[in-house]
């Protein structure tokens, strides 16, 4: 107690320096309370046990977005609504797979979202390994025709997340690839890091003209069970069932909520997290964490009184498909007055880092943020921050800055699409820090009047 103490007294005395903020808006005070949030706890409480799952295009994520505008109306924030677009939607059926020889074992499969269809029958086909990504990529044009490729990688956990972007190709382009050189089928090893017997689901995508094969991810056990029997030499045929179909086009839509600011004429903060979820487990950490953080944290704002800024929130639909939501959220405000975008979406893990892409005259801006994050443990990072999925398209409309608050992702991939992404998985004391890390910024960035206009894009 005596060094969080210290470190709060430090960080006031270095806000006597910095411009006055609007009256009950003091971020360290703002802060401190933030700490004993329960408004988060309770929005992934109830959207994961009142609804549930909530895959994009169906009927669950439309209770869901029903259920987000209650919550947000009852919350007492303003102009909240539903904003509808359509998407095609993909839907799983049946998923098995099983080694017919040469050692005959069940395998824990789910299909790729975009997978093809095996037909109820199933396959069965010789399997091709390939160790990397890479090493399908090599395999000559045609080699593959009418057998099952199994694709495996590397990834292990890391801090911030960057394993996925190395190894998730395997899931996000191996299929198409795999598909191009004429393979029956594909499966990979799950991109994710844990040793359940879960596979880890998500998007792939074909190209134009590339028929779409089944696809699907086997738990990382069965992966490596599966490269154990390639080790003793031996051909392995494998049976293959996976039936999603392709429902066409289906209602999806955004939840939009604001906390009006006193000044029109400053740009808006958006912040984002994606409603929608997998159908395999519960969405607690991907992405109803996400949706809990920012609402609680735009709460406390408004407890405190009218900011400068209005700060509107963004409920995306329809993120794991393809970024429906923060497409259609791009098009349709790029004429708002926006000034910066910040998103929630890699768990509920503790902050523990804080990067910008800010102008260059708002660096006092950064500053002052960077010292009111410092007693909860967040540091200052070197790499330009670029915002999360469902605000790319509303940033590179109108060119917005962007703060990143970047969470510990030592375990988000273990639970990252898998049957175990769940409350139980939700640690209320590391909510609670999100929580305070972004009550933090945005209690100062919303009273700031800074000038946030970003440089004309090269």
């Amino acid at each position: 107690m005596r060094k969080k103490s210290i470190l709060l007294a430090g960080a006031t005395a270095l806000f006597l320096s910095t411009p006055a903020l609007a009256d009950n808006h003091d971020p360290l005070a703002l802060q401190a309370k933030a700490l004993n949030d329960t408004v988060a706890y309770n929005i992934v409480e109830g959207l994961t046990t009142e609804i549930g799952a909530r895959q994009a295009g169906t009927e669950a994520e439309a209770r869901a977005r029903d259920w987000a505008v209650a919550k947000l109306n009852a919350l007492g924030f303003s102009n909240v609504r539903s904003e509808p677009y359509m998407m095609p939607t993909w839907i799983r059926g049946k998923e098995t797979a099983a080694v017919m020889s040469p050692f005959p074992q069940k395998l824990a499969i789910t299909a790729l979202g975009n997978s093809g269809s095996t037909g109820d029958k199933g396959l069965s086909a010789e399997v091709v390994y390939f160790p990397t990504l890479a090493d399908l990529v090599a395999a000559p044009e045609g080699s593959l025709s009418g057998k099952i490729a199994f694709v495996s990688h590397a990834m292990k956990p890391t801090q911030d997340g960057s394993s996925y972007g190395a190894f998730g190709p395997a899931r996000f382009v191996g299929p198409n690839i795999a598909a191009k050189k004429g393979a029956a089928a594909i499966i990979i090893r799950s991109a994710g890091t844990d040793y359940h017997r879960n596979p880890h689901t998500g998007n792939t995508n074909f190209e134009k003209g590339v028929t779409p094969i089944p696809a699907g991810a086997l738990s990382i056990p069965d992966a490596e069970n599966l490269e154990r029997m390639f080790a003793r030499g031996k051909p392995v045929k494998l049976n293959l069932l996976l039936t999603p179909q392709n429902i066409g086009q289906q209602p999806s839509g955004n939840v939009i909520a604001e906390l009006p600011g006193s000044d029109p004429s400053l740009g808006m903060i958006v912040i984002a997290c994606h409603l929608d979820s997998w159908d395999l487990g519960t969405g607690a950490i991907d992405d109803a964490a996400g949706c809990a953080i920012i609402t609680a944290a735009a709460k406390q704002v408004m407890a405190a009184g009218q900011a400068k800024r209005t700060i509107r929130l963004l409920w995306a639909g329809a993120e794991e498909v393809g970024l429906w939501g923060g497409n259609a959220y791009g098009e349709a405000h790029k004429g708002d007055n926006h000034a910066l975008a910040m998103e929630s979406d890699f768990g509920a893990d503790r902050v523990w880092r804080l990067e910008f892409n800010l102008p260059e005259g708002a660096s006092a801006l950064a500053d002052q943020v960077t010292t009111a994050l410092q007693p909860l443990g967040i540091g200052r990072g070197q790499q330009k921050a670029s915002g999360g999925a469902d605000v790319q398209a509303i940033i590179k409309n109108n060119n917005l800055a962007v703060i990143d608050l970047q969470q510990d992702g030592t375990r988000y991939f273990d639970l990252h699409h898998t049957p175990d992404d769940t409350l139980d998985k939700i640690d209320p004391e590391q909510l609670r820090q999100n929580v305070a890390a972004w009550t933090t910024v945005l209690s100062i960035v919303a009273n700031s009047d800074a000038d946030l206009t970003m440089a004309p894009a090269e």
